[in-house]
């Protein structure tokens, strides 16, 4: 994640970037005092569905809601600022916002992980449970504000499939030696695995892929994944993903900005927000499953599910990064500990209900297409 404000990226050492800059030593940031324009980047391609599309609509909420009042300038991934860029050009002022993945800055606190998403960890609904209910949004202020930000949730992706490899994944030895892009703590796992992860922003995935820079690949999902044509280039999608189960966009603003907004204006780009969230999850969900079903049946992808003891020897290192990000800070403790203990308070409903009601009605379903029961609805 280059931070070096050009908007060039470099492939390597990117996620980790520059050192934190204390709030106090940041530039004031220029705005007026009424009827200002905000500018936002962003991390994604203006041409990428969901993501891109996404911060639009934001935008156009905002927007739209404000009356005049408020007017947000959108600036996709180098436009304006590099990809990886968007948080030291948001936290000096260059920028008033980012719409990015809160995981991408874990090269300046670990912790941000917590807040996009992180293995094991929680569904898009509990994930806005935790963050609404269960004092997530506290710790995120608390985190943000080191860097002179504020940060709210702005979308979810939804449970994301588990990449696209040149061979299918049958054990952890498959993995040994394979260059992957994926991004956050999963790198940790993978590498524990043998792989060589690397960070790449959205836009240039497809170069890398197409070049043989990097042998597997983990993007989103089917509808983010063939809009990119990974499916040309890569033929077997594993499956479950156990990475990113729930991952959250977020919108990033200068703090200096956001504390000079009146209350109004704060609730306009709250609400927006919240919407977005819903909308963009709601998005995914619809589009996923036909992309899914396109690229089987018109591309011959095969769709493989990851063996189990790989699922359990990565369940098995992620709780060891955990205790390791738990003893960085006693900031990273607190939030790493109110992940948990959330996650526990919530997974019992989530396996007896939700979980069980989708095993069942699959179940039912299949059982239904085989008696033939909705033909007559259907045809």
């Amino acid at each position: 994640m280059s931070m070096n404000g050009k908007t060039s990226v470099s492939r390597r050492g990117a996620l980790l970037g520059l050192g934190a800059a204390s709030a106090a030593t940041l530039a004031a940031p220029a705005v007026a005092q009424s009827g200002r324009t905000l500018t936002m980047v962003t991390t994604w391609p203006r041409s990428l569905p969901g993501l891109a599309t996404a911060a639009g609509r934001l935008v156009d909420r905002v927007n739209a809601m404000s009356g005049g009042d408020l007017r947000i300038e959108y600036f996709a991934a180098g436009e304006k600022v590099a990809p990886f860029d968007s948080f030291p050009a948001t936290q000096s002022g260059e920028a008033d916002m980012y719409h990015a993945a809160e995981y991408y800055w874990q090269g300046r606190n670990r912790a941000y992980n917590f807040f996009t998403t992180v293995p094991f960890g929680f569904t898009a609904t509990e994930f806005t449970a935790w963050i609404n209910n269960g004092g997530g949004q506290a710790l995120w202020d608390e985190l943000s504000a080191e860097f002179g930000l504020k940060a709210l949730m702005a979308g979810n992706t939804g449970v994301q499939m588990g990449g696209w490899y040149n061979r299918p994944v049958r054990s952890i030895e498959d993995m040994k030696g394979m260059r992957i892009r994926i991004p956050g703590l999963a790198a940790d796992i993978f590498r524990a695995f043998g792989a060589e992860p690397v960070s790449l922003p959205g836009g240039a995935i497809p170069a890398a892929l197409f070049s043989g820079e990097i042998d597997a690949v983990e993007w989103v999902g089917p509808y983010n994944d063939l809009e990119f044509g990974v499916h040309k280039a890569l033929r077997y999608y594993m499956y479950p993903g156990f990475h990113e189960p729930g991952t959250a966009v977020s919108l990033g603003m200068n703090k200096g900005v956001w504390d000079s907004l009146d209350a109004r204006q704060q609730k306009i780009i709250e609400t927006a927000a919240a919407a977005e969230n819903r909308e963009m999850l709601a998005e995914y969900s619809a589009k996923s499953g036909r992309a899914l079903t396109q690229m089987q049946v018109e591309y011959g992808t095969e769709v493989i599910r990851f063996p189990d003891d790989l699922y359990a020897e990565a369940a098995r290192i992620n709780a060891d990064t955990m205790q390791d990000i738990a003893g960085e800070s006693r900031f990273s403790r607190r939030v790493v500990e109110s992940f948990l203990e959330y996650r526990d308070r919530v997974m019992p409903f989530s396996k007896e209900m939700n979980g069980l009601y989708a095993e069942r009605r699959a179940s039912y379903l299949d059982q239904a297409k085989q008696q033939e029961v909705f033909d007559d609805i259907v045809d």
